[in-house]
């Protein structure tokens, strides 16, 4: 189009009216893919979620160019994806409000106005639109529609090198380079359906310089891969608490050896100590072990800085307002400390120690996403691990203590259940072997395990490892939190979205 017919050029966000428009300009501009054009229902969708993210130009009342974009997190950006992936199958069911990445999906110029620098005006915009939402920068998966011509001879990345050498011409390419974006990736099978450019495409970014890192909790965090360590701990006679925390500390430093994550104990594992107090009743003793539990703590603090692991400790007696509970404590690596309790307890805990039941059901922010921590018989109660799902809990642990395998068995087949039905990993670690001199504590059974959701990208069992039963040892699996972003989403079935809430609800009284 000749300048001397342009009347006006106008940058607007889109609207439904235009979809039509729309439709010719994206069928002139991707003649190889001229029969993959925008559904009316994904530009409505588009406009709903992100309206400032859909614009047009306009040369006289006419589409001349189109962008279109999401927001996602830069997590996602980071790693490799494809193009379903990232706009998940273009349902965009991964746009977020909350990310700090500019996406662009599409971005295209009508032939007849190229020429015009419209699509630098489309980039312009980004930037500026980048820059008032204070978003870490944009990418996308930029096509290389020549590369067919030499995917026989060059690899990806010598196409891309000769192209920045100007020894190859890429229109696309050098055009993206000139707009101030950098290749960083090749993303293989990013568009199946894009035989020019050999299915695959270049991650291109722009850095926003301007851009402010916004306060996040410690959930914020590009770590997705999670390595735990489960401690199958052995009771054995101990003189003192330095001999536990002796025994505590090889275990955590082995753990921290194979770079774990998290370090889990078992329900009450500083039992042993009560072996002092025999002479006393059972209640008396286990208020005697209740007064390490402190030391316990700020020992396990201090193990959780020093090795860089987080620490669960299992469980130990705490004495509150006169009051005995049940509890334990994460420690983590930041030096920061969260209190647990066990909520139900079990009539054996009521008869022979008179312990009381504790009311905190939280979910705990980590540097590996978010966890949730019941001991032992609370994971019996689908209840509260379902109030820590709804709080967005990716792992739950458990600690625990039995003494037969059908007391085992309970606690397992519940801990299973509980990974399907909230869509997490649950790690369940307990105590092996026998303890004269303790009353109540003669005889351990315990295997400690992982499990997952069951679907394709988990184990067919839903288990992801096992210890030997009734054996010291530690269990170390590693758990992708991606796999559970892409189960809520795109699962065989979705436990958590799929409730009828219509007909009934689950809250907490208190």
């Amino acid at each position: 189009m000749k300048t001397e017919n342009i009347e006006n050029i106008e940058l607007e966000e889109l609207s439904l009216n235009d979809y039509d428009d729309l439709v010719s300009a994206m069928q002139a501009s991707y003649k190889s893919m001229s029969q993959n054009v925008w559904k009316k229902e994904q530009i409505a969708k588009l406009i709903e979620i992100f309206p400032e993210g859909q614009v047009a130009l306009k040369i006289n009342e006419d589409i001349a160019a189109v962008a279109l974009a999401i927001i996602v997190p830069g997590k996602k950006v980071d790693q490799h994806h494809t193009y379903d992936s990232i706009t998940g199958k273009e349902t965009f069911s991964t746009h977020d409000p909350n990310g700090n990445v500019l996406y662009g999906i599409d971005i295209f110029v009508h032939p007849n106005y190229r020429g015009m620098k419209l699509g630098r005006r489309l980039y312009e915009y980004r930037r500026e639109l980048c820059e008032r939402l204070n978003l870490r920068g944009i990418a996308f998966g930029g096509r290389m529609p020549n590369y067919h011509k030499y995917a026989k001879n060059l690899t990806p990345k010598e196409y891309i090198n000769k192209v920045r050498n100007k020894e190859i011409a890429d229109p696309v390419l050098n055009f993206q380079i000139s707009n101030d974006f950098r290749p960083t990736r090749i993303l293989r099978n990013y568009l199946p359906d894009d035989k020019l450019s050999d299915k695959n495409a270049i991650l291109m970014e722009w850095d926003n310089i301007y851009y402010e890192e916004k306060e996040e909790t410690i959930t914020k965090t590009t770590k997705t891969v999670v390595r735990l360590g489960l401690i199958q701990w052995q009771m054995r006679p101990y003189k003192s608490f330095d001999d536990v925390m002796e025994q505590a500390e090889y275990f955590v430093d082995t753990l921290s050896g194979y770079r774990s994550d998290f370090a889990l104990f078992p329900e009450y594992f500083n039992a042993p100590l009560m072996a002092d107090y025999n002479h006393l009743s059972e209640a008396g003793a286990i208020r005697e072990l209740a007064e390490y539990t402190h030391g316990f703590r700020d020992r396990f603090s201090e193990l959780a800085v020093q090795y860089n692991i987080n620490i669960i400790t299992g469980s130990m007696p705490e004495i509150v307002d006169d009051q005995l509970y049940n509890m334990g404590y994460l420690c983590r690596r930041d030096g920061s400390i969260e209190r647990y309790e066990k909520i139900h307890i079990t009539p054996d805990e009521t008869k022979a120690w008179g312990l009381q039941g504790g009311s905190q059901i939280k979910a705990f922010d980590t540097d590996c996403g978010k966890i949730g921590i019941l001991i032992c018989y609370d994971v019996e109660f689908p209840e509260l691990p379902r109030l820590l799902a709804d709080q967005g809990m990716d792992i739950l642990f458990v600690p625990f203590l039995t003494d037969t395998k059908n007391g085992y068995s309970r606690v397992r087949y519940c801990a299973q259940a509980r990974a399907i039905e909230n869509e997490c990993y649950v790690a369940i670690a307990g105590s092996v072997g026998n303890l004269p001199k303790v009353h109540n504590m003669d005889i351990q059974y315990s295997q400690s395990m992982v499990f997952t959701p069951c679907d394709f990208a988990f184990p067919a069992d839903g288990i992801k490892g096992a210890s030997t039963p009734n054996t010291e040892m530690i269990l170390i699996e590693d758990v992708d939190l991606d796999l559970l972003l892409e189960l809520h989403e795109q699962g065989s079935v979705k436990n958590l979205k799929d409730r009828r809430t219509d007909l009934y609800s689950l809250k907490r009284k208190k």
